[in-house]
């Protein structure tokens, strides 16, 4: 199958095959064509990238509409027969690979996220995504039917096991949830996989500190402002779990984070949580703050889920470049400056936020280098030192994607 006329297409083209090594050819050439189209066009809509693209190649619309849509079609619903489906399953060790092969070489520590988002009252997405400054990655996702009911465990047991065999296991890794996620099998799953539960739950329940005989209530833990806890505890009458409890009240926050892990309480650090708001972003990002995915006419989980490979691997381009970018941005001249200056006084009792997203920033760059014929951005990763103190990462501070 041949690309056509761009030597920007053609350049990408060949580094999706390159780091897609299970597809065939055709399969990494349209998503190849697909991710281009969504990052250069900020839609994942298929008239948009059809449009976008056949102005591009030189083709037809209609010709190229029908190859984006075949891509993702199950292989009965193709027009040409001994065509096959994707297995977007498949992808999800690749996806973690191309984005570990980018990965700093001296640094083995990932920060993991695992949420679900809904579009409407039609899909509910579980996604695992990497979390990296500010924005989020996905790299193993389910999507279902938002309205029939069902367990979402066997679908969370299944996307870990796609993944849990890629990373090294000489790297330490933590895996970020939300209270609504939290279950004594999910945090099993994770340290089945060698990885490091960090699991915020609720206020209701008792807990025991190790060596103790007590049962004290979880709401009675850090009911001020500035509190923090750890200890080695069997949390939960019900159901225990022996772990280790995590609690911490920063100002800002109307309640206190409880977070439950496997490390030890002198190597666990609360702060290291605020990085799951990250995946927020993720989401925002794939809607209303990039792609535009909520205005998809899909109405197919399968066919939604292949879509989302697309979405991924343009997400994937946007952030590394535009992270690389954010990693050499110029320190603030701030101490140069007179003490009586404005921007000290305007800086005072502040927190640091970036004034533009990675993920917008990528964009920004990456279309640059094509105006310019400039060699298309590839990207790379470079991690920021992992929070310590207070919080400071606000999903309010770090979702520019539309500025």
């Amino acid at each position: 199958m041949q690309v056509g006329k761009s030597e920007e297409l053609r350049e990408w083209t060949r580094k999706v095959i390159e780091k897609m090594p299970n597809l065939t050819k055709p399969q990494a050439v349209v998503l190849a064509m697909w991710t281009f189209g969504i990052v250069m066009t900020q839609s994942s809509g298929l008239t948009t990238v059809s449009v976008f693209l056949a102005e591009l190649l030189g083709k037809k619309e209609n010709t190229i509409r029908q190859q984006l849509r075949e891509w993702y079609r199950d292989a009965e619903d193709k027009t040409k027969t001994g065509r096959t489906s994707l297995d977007v399953t498949s992808c999800f060790s690749p996806l973690l690979s191309w984005i570990l092969s980018l990965w700093p070489k001296g640094e083995k520590r990932l920060a993991l996220a695992a949420d679900a988002s809904t579009l409407s009252d039609r899909f509910t997405v579980l996604a695992i995504s990497i979390v990296y400054r500010g924005c989020g990655i996905p790299i193993a996702w389910k999507i279902v039917e938002a309205t029939i009911p069902g367990s979402w465990k066997p679908h969370w047991e299944e996307l870990f096991r796609h993944i849990d065999k890629t990373v090294p296991p000489d790297w330490f890794v933590i895996v970020t949830t939300d209270r609504g996620l939290y279950a004594e099998w999910l945090y099993q799953q994770i340290l089945n996989c060698g990885w490091h539960p960090f699991m915020r739950i609720n206020l209701q329940g008792q807990f025991q500190i190790k060596g103790t005989v007590s049962w004290l209530p979880l709401n009675t833990l850090v009911r001020e402002v500035g509190q923090s806890f750890e200890s080695l505890v069997t949390c939960f009458k019900s159901n225990p779990i022996e772990c280790t409890l995590l609690a911490r009240h920063d100002e800002g926050y109307a309640e206190p984070w409880l977070i439950l892990t496997d490390l030890q309480p002198e190597v666990a650090d609360a702060c290291w949580y605020s990085m799951r708001s990250w995946i927020e972003c993720l989401f925002k990002d794939g809607k209303r703050g990039g792609f535009a995915w909520h205005q998809t006419k899909m109405t197919d989980t399968k066919r939604a889920e292949r879509h989302w490979l697309a979405i991924a691997i343009a997400t994937l381009w946007q952030v590394s470049v535009g992270g690389a970018i954010d990693a050499n941005l110029p320190i603030s001249s701030l101490d140069e400056l007179p003490q009586t200056h404005v921007a000290r006084r305007n800086l005072k009792n502040s927190v640091f936020h970036r004034c533009l997203s990675c993920f917008r920033r990528g964009f920004l760059v990456i279309k640059a280098a094509v105006l310019n014929r400039l060699p298309l951005p590839q990207g790379s990763f470079f991690p920021e030192p992992w929070p310590s103190l207070t919080p400071q990462l606000h999903v309010s501070q770090i979702t520019l994607s539309t500025a």
